[in-house]
């Protein structure tokens, strides 16, 4: 049960503007994952695509239900659902346009593939740059679910990027 007094410290929790703009746009940034893994399932022929898509949503979910409680319990402002739609001049690092997106949209099979694997290692990236802009911050990412959130996109999105480089490598062979 949620009583003033725990609401009042929630709110009190140590945490910077710099840590609320990044959960912020994280967010918006894992939605764009999310919508790129949905693809996979009607455009990839490939059972190692879609494996990996369902990884990406799994983990992507459950990070953007993080997210929001960590934002919820600070009385943080969570972000519109469809933010990341305001348009090409707004994105954040990594982001895919509204035209790459069309692309991958109606790209079928291997070309799919490619342009997916492509596009996600480019959104892997740009989440990078983001842990990287946190921890640049003064005072930013000293929360303790911060840094430990932060760390691990870190560690999980570079190893992501290894193993879709590996498979774009496969796929170019193929060719």
């Amino acid at each position: 049960m949620v009583t003033a007094e725990t609401s009042a410290r929630s709110a009190a929790l140590p945490h910077t503007v710099g840590d609320t703009t990044f959960m912020q746009g994280m967010i918006g940034h894992h939605q764009q994952a999310l919508e790129m893994a949905a693809l996979v399932y009607q455009n990839s022929q490939s059972d190692e695509m879609k494996l990996l898509a369902k990884r990406i949503e799994v983990s992507q979910i459950d990070e953007i239900n993080m997210m929001k409680d960590w934002l919820k319990s600070r009385r943080e402002t969570l972000p519109d659902e469809h933010a990341h739609h305001a348009g090409d001049h707004a994105l954040m690092p990594g982001m895919l346009t509204q035209a790459e997106m069309q692309r991958l949209a109606s790209a079928k099979g291997a070309e799919f593939d490619r342009l997916f694997l492509q596009g996600m290692i480019k959104h892997h990236q740009g989440a990078l740059t983001m842990v990287k802009v946190l921890f640049e911050t003064p005072g930013a990412g000293q929360d303790g679910e911060i840094f430990a959130f932060a760390s691990d996109v870190d560690a999980d999105q570079s190893m992501e990027i290894d193993r879709m480089a590996a498979m774009l490598a496969a796929l170019k062979e193929r060719r």
